[in-house]
């Protein structure tokens, strides 16, 4: 069952289709995507900031995260 057109899904489903079949045409073999995405609606100030923050800050635990496989984007 497909996602309606132009919801949240159609959209991240056409990005990751697109992006996926650049990756096989340039030789990106070992490309590929984290199984689900997760979408949540914002219903709070709170939630957002935290949301912020959470993007902000994200980049540089990069360097700790467990699943960060040395040298991925050398």
């Amino acid at each position: 069952m497909s996602p309606k057109a132009g919801s949240l899904g159609a959209i991240i489903r056409s990005y990751k289709a697109a992006v996926t079949q650049w990756c096989k045409r340039n030789n990106y073999s070992s490309f590929g995507w984290q199984p689900r995405f997760y979408d949540h609606i914002i219903r709070a100030d709170g939630s957002l900031d935290r949301i912020r923050d959470y993007i902000i800050n994200n980049l540089a635990k990069w360097e700790d995260d467990k699943n960060n496989p040395a040298n991925l984007w050398m």
